[in-house]
């Protein structure tokens, strides 16, 4: 028993230390900072956002957007699927899996006869919401292989503005 507790310390030891000396700036996945997440299944794929260290991190969060190219028409096109957020068991991470990606929806209007159809990056609705920014920790991300991860980071930049006090 002991011996698991201190083989466990030492990978969240090491698992930390990696997660504080990642290089933001490469686009290769460091393997040690990944190494408690699970890996892909068979069909999917795990991809992995370091966020760099910003000064003021809790003025800033993290949107997901998952999607893929297609070749699309004049119409507004949006996938079908979930983004669903799980725990990581025994370390109190979190990670996300994107489940039932479909054809989607569109809209159904008439396209103009010259207008060409054209390759276009369609998105599905991300029902998380934006993820707090944390640069310690990469952001996983499970997805069927065919799709593809890409996130925005928002950020506060304008001053609080007090609320009217309704009396």
């Amino acid at each position: 028993m002991k011996k698991i507790i201190v083989l466990t310390l030492s990978a969240l030891s090491s698992f930390l230390v990696a997660c504080s000396g990642v290089s933001h700036q490469s686009d290769a996945v460091n393997k040690e900072t990944i190494a408690p997440f699970p890996a892909a299944k068979s069909g999917e794929v795990r991809s992995v956002i370091y966020l760099p260290q910003l000064k003021d991190e809790q003025n800033a969060k993290v949107e997901l957007i998952i999607g893929k190219d297609m070749l699309v028409d004049c119409n507004i096109h949006r996938l079908s699927g979930q983004i669903k957020q799980e725990d990581l068991k025994g370390w109190g991470y979190s990670y996300y899996v994107v489940e039932n990606v479909g054809s989607g929806i569109s809209t159904m209007m008439a396209c103009p006869s010259d207008e060409q159809n054209k390759m276009a990056f369609v998105t599905m609705n991300n029902d998380i919401g934006l993820i707090r920014y944390n640069s310690k920790l990469p952001i996983v991300v499970y997805t069927p292989s065919n799709v593809q991860v890409k996130y925005r980071v928002w950020s506060a930049q304008t001053p609080l503005k007090a609320a009217i006090i309704d009396k």
